[in-house]
């Protein structure tokens, strides 16, 4: 099942990105999902079950801001 994921949302994805960052926040919905890296700014596009199969969990909005 997809997951339930929010524009704004902050997403842990299980592979760290090579600036060391595995937080990445949601910047577009659609057929493909826009995450951008919390650590470097990068953004990429992937499709919606590649971010199902990679996400390990959606961050609580306290924890975002830790």
């Amino acid at each position: 099942m997809l997951p339930d994921i929010q524009l704004d949302d902050v997403v842990r994805l299980r592979k760290p990105h090579p600036c060391g960052s595995t937080d990445w926040i949601v910047v577009r919905i659609g057929a493909d999902i826009g995450l951008k890296c919390l650590g470097c700014d990068r953004k990429i596009l992937l499709p919606r079950r590649d971010v199902a199969r990679r996400m390990k969990k959606r961050l609580p909005k306290d924890e975002e801001n830790a």
